[in-house]
């Protein structure tokens, strides 16, 4: 018969000895957040930044450039300091406004919103998925933030959709942010 000091010895030793299995905290360093010119956006950016800051971690805001014709919104729009009408497959048409600089200035104007000099900015161009994949290996991010803007979330993401196709190909945690409105019950 062991005594209890005996037990309590072995147990917190660990039955084989010292070989007692350690769980280590893993400390997150860098987290990506993907934004579009969603009005969501604003949400994304606002709960990565805080889950970010909490982690102490470097934040690198990321915009993929996609074919004007996506960037079909009528209305007039402010997000995060960006304002304007983003019906941009019209002005970029006539080469009056270049995509690239306007999709640097809301990146530039989300990092402002945020209030940190030290968030990084990166614009990418092609398939979102690809791009957030690439930008994540490229800054070894330790976690991608990103929205859902599904109403049905399971079934869009069982039919292909860019958050899909991130979880899929990555090994890297995914924050996402369901960004549909609540409704109230």
């Amino acid at each position: 018969m062991i005594t209890r000091k005996t037990f309590l010895k072995r147990f917190f030793r660990g039955i084989e000895g010292r070989n007692r299995t350690k769980y280590q905290h893993v400390k997150m360093k860098k987290v990506l957040i993907s934004l579009d010119y969603d009005p969501s956006a604003q949400k994304i950016a606002e709960a990565g930044f805080s889950f970010a800051q909490k982690m102490k971690a470097e934040i690198t805001l990321l915009h993929v450039l996609t074919d004007p014709k996506d960037y079909k919104l009528t209305k007039h729009v402010t997000i995060m300091g960006f304002a304007g009408d983003l019906d941009t497959s019209e002005k970029l048409s006539e080469k009056t406004l270049e995509p690239k600089k306007l999709s640097q200035q809301f990146l530039d104007k989300s990092k402002l919103y945020l209030g940190d000099n030290r968030i990084q900015t990166l614009l990418d161009e092609g398939d979102c998925a690809e791009a957030i994949l690439k930008a994540a290996y490229k800054i070894s991010a330790d976690v991608i933030v990103m929205g859902s803007h599904s109403r049905k979330w399971f079934e869009n993401t069982t039919m292909g959709s860019v958050t899909e196709k991130v979880l899929q190909n990555t090994t890297t945690p995914i924050l996402i942010i369901p960004t549909k409105k609540q409704s109230k019950f």
